[in-house]
């Protein structure tokens, strides 16, 4: 999205009390642990990252799981994959729905995350004590999902709604590993409002307290610009227009959402359009590249 964008969705801010409550669960609960798993959409990896954490796990091993990798596009997800391990953080792509990448978890955990703590342990004779490690990331990014998936159960409660997970809770994995599972937390205000807009893509920001019309337009603008296959697949779209109004109204057309006098039903089309994308039928999309991170810092 350009800075002279001409489409206002108005300052998207977020200050519900459980999310400082959660900074400062996890802050306490650090020393419980040896190492912290942070879950990124692989959609967004920069902006579903919380900016805060690297200072509140201090020095704790960090790794970073890209779920919903099945639903970005894998060229994106390899190039943030290479970008992490170069900062020589572990990272793995993952989909905690069909299970892809989670096998490589635990082999990632012990020969990369803990290596230099597990050799400790050994040489000090603590070799079946189990390794305990936080869970970490952002409302509706598959924290609870991936529990489960690695414990073969359904100990985490898994809804397809941001903030379900409000309290934490420990999970035993196997015999060897145990789970902290932390609320989802995004941060108290959303100082970066194209972070913030594309949060709200992904459906990790309620869609009560946003413009979801304005929030449509905006995507049909980045997906006319850089996945306009998606657009020509999905609704049958071939049109020069670039501005997420005439895109929206358009894709009304096409499909047949109108209301009485040949008015399109923009309401409709802008749930559609933001269904359609957060389920993937629009294909593998990615908002963000390693380069906005770059540039950001």
């Amino acid at each position: 999205m350009s800075e002279n964008q001409k489409i206002q969705i108005g300052n998207i801010q977020w200050f519900p009390g459980h999310m400082t409550k959660t900074k400062r669960m996890i802050a306490a609960n650090l020393s419980l642990v040896d190492g912290v798993v942070s879950l990124l959409d692989a959609r967004i990896p920069l902006s579903s990252c919380n900016p805060d954490l690297t200072e509140l796990i201090n020095s704790k091993p960090y790794m970073v799981l890209l779920n919903k990798s099945d639903m970005a596009d894998p060229n994106a997800t390899n190039q943030w994959v290479q970008y992490y391990r170069k900062q020589g953080i572990p990272a793995l792509a993952i989909d905690c729905i069909s299970g892809k990448g989670t096998k490589q978890f635990v082999s990632t955990v012990k020969e990369q995350l803990l290596k230099d703590l597990l050799e400790k342990r050994k040489q000090a004779g603590m070799v079946g004590r189990p390794i305990r490690l936080m869970i970490v990331g952002i409302p509706n990014v598959g924290k609870s999902s991936f529990i489960n998936k690695m414990a073969k159960s359904k100990r985490a409660k898994v809804e397809d709604r941001p903030g379900v997970t409000r309290t934490k809770q420990w999970v035993k994995i196997d015999e060897q590993t145990e789970f902290l599972d932390m609320p989802g937390v995004l941060w108290p205000k959303l100082d970066d409002q194209q972070a913030a807009v594309r949060l709200a893509f992904t459906g990790a920001i309620r869609d009560q307290i946003l413009d979801t019309e304005a929030l449509s337009m905006l995507l049909l603008e980045y997906l006319h610009e850089n996945y306009p296959d998606a657009l020509k697949m999905r609704y049958k779209l071939e049109t020069d227009e670039t501005q997420g109004d005439k895109l929206l109204e358009a894709v009304g057309r096409k499909r047949g959402m109108l209301l009485s006098g040949g008015i399109v039903d923009t309401e409709r089309v802008s749930a559609t359009v933001l269904d359609d994308f957060r389920a993937a039928k629009l294909g593998r999309i990615t908002l963000e590249l390693p380069y906005s991170q770059e540039n950001a810092s």
